[in-house]
């Protein structure tokens, strides 16, 4: 691999003229993380338009599970192109929505008869979550969490909390919206108690439990951080959804399809979500997303109550067909697992030798790192954070950041990478550790 090592040699030539481009034709508000532009990728790896060859540690921001370009999802991709590109599933259906739909329900946790039907994206699943439990319940509001992150349209930023950039002048916002406590064992101890504890003060003192129609939350929350829950805090949420008649939903966008080493990370937890969503890795990067339930639930609304035109899209049905069978001929559950450990044996080296490195966590290759300014304070350290971001970057490693202060590095490498790219792309946030909190 052609690593970058000098800040000098980026961006070069045709990203800078691209980006110039992109200036005038792309409004300001679409950001960019890296100042590159992609020419090609294969397996874990980015080609930019200069011939500069980069780790990508993003996935596309979980979108790439089965890694860039792979060869079957690729052929899979072809074969459909080659019969027809769309016909609509609500008007001229095909065998591939339904196989698809078909393995879904088959692989979502838990035993009751599923049903499942797709959309373009994981804010439009979640929308669908949303409509689909007021009409089984009869009810209007939804309960989210702290630091959740569920879309960007005007539904899914309600059910969001980051204020800045996803929210600012754009509301107002879909009413019935509350928002309590997520448990996060790092911030606050008890953490399971104190956040059942204030849902159940909602429904005393904020909005009737009889009024809910869904409790939305993700099992393992991803742009807040990589936050893990205890298990007692999802147990809790099943009981509490099942003695108050509420649907439970599950936002596996981010970390559903092999993330943490289970095809949905509900299974960790030994749940069954009432209502489970997906996208980004579904289909290797191609626009679809699944919503899948119990039968009971999704059969409720009637005949043009959901779907899209371009819904369950045939070439990313195929897509997705494909990419399921190279999560079972390669393992990558098991390779998610693996990575997962060499992620942790590495970080937990760097939390004995850096102050910095206030917490490590995930689940399987959903990992992260906490850094923070002491770790009596916990105080996010989000500028030591873009620096090593930016030295990774310069270093020829490609990551995104999270976490409600943008101090959280997170780990979403294609789950194909060698374990040399894995062991290359740690020691280049080591080193970056080691020159700016050493």
């Amino acid at each position: 691999m052609k690593s970058i090592s000098l800040v000098t040699a980026l961006p070069g030539p045709k990203s800078i003229e691209l980006a110039t481009r992109k200036q005038k034709a792309v409004p300001r508000g679409v950001p960019q993380g890296h100042p590159i532009f992609a020419e090609s990728a294969h397996g874990a790896t980015i080609t930019d338009v200069d011939g500069n060859v980069f780790l990508d540690f993003y996935g596309g921001i979980g979108c790439i599970n089965a890694g860039h370009t792979q060869p079957e999802v690729v052929h899979a991709i072809q074969k459909q192109a080659e019969k027809f590109l769309h016909t609509c599933a609500m008007v001229a259906p095909y065998e591939g929505y339904i196989a698809l739909a078909e393995r879904i329900n088959a692989l979502a946790p838990g035993k009751s008869e599923k049903r499942t039907f797709f959309v373009n994206s994981g804010a439009e699943a979640v929308e669908n979550g949303v409509k689909i439990a007021r009409s089984y319940t009869g009810r209007p509001a939804i309960i989210v969490f702290s630091d959740a992150f569920h879309g960007r349209t005007n539904m899914t930023m309600s059910l969001s909390a980051k204020e800045k950039p996803y929210k600012v002048g754009f509301g107002p916002f879909s009413p019935d919206v509350y928002r309590v406590p997520y448990a996060n064992p790092y911030r606050t101890p008890d953490a399971a108690k104190v956040a059942l504890a204030a849902l159940e003060e909602t429904f005393r003192t904020t909005i009737a439990a009889d009024k809910v129609a869904a409790i939305l939350f993700e099992p393992v929350q991803g742009e807040a951080g990589f936050i893990v829950p205890p298990q007692e805090f999802v147990d809790g949420l099943r009981a509490i959804a099942d003695r108050y008649g509420i649907v439970l939903i599950a936002d596996e966008v981010q970390a559903g399809f092999g993330r943490t080493g289970r095809m949905f990370a509900c299974e960790h937890f030994g749940l069954e979500p009432d209502i489970l969503l997906t996208a980004k890795s579904i289909a290797s990067g191609l626009p679809l997303a699944a919503i899948t339930g119990k039968a009971s639930i999704m059969d409720q609304p009637g005949p043009g109550a959901i779907g899209g035109t371009f819904g369950g899209n045939p070439v990313s049905c195929a897509a997705a067909l494909a990419t399921l069978a190279v999560f079972e001929n390669y393992d990558l559950c098991q390779r998610s697992l693996q990575i997962g450990a060499l992620f942790t044996k590495r970080a937990l080296g760097w939390k004995d030798r850096f102050s910095v490195v206030g917490d490590v966590r995930g689940l399987g290759g959903m990992c992260a790192v906490e850094l923070v300014e002491d770790r009596a304070s916990k105080k996010p350290a989000g500028a030591l954070t873009k620096k090593i971001a930016q030295y990774a970057f310069e270093h020829g490693l490609l990551l995104v950041t999270a976490g409600p202060y943008g101090n959280v590095i997170r780990i979403l490498v294609p789950l194909v990478a060698t374990s040399e790219q894995i062991e290359e792309g740690l020691t280049i946030l080591e080193d970056a550790l080691a020159s700016f909190a050493g």
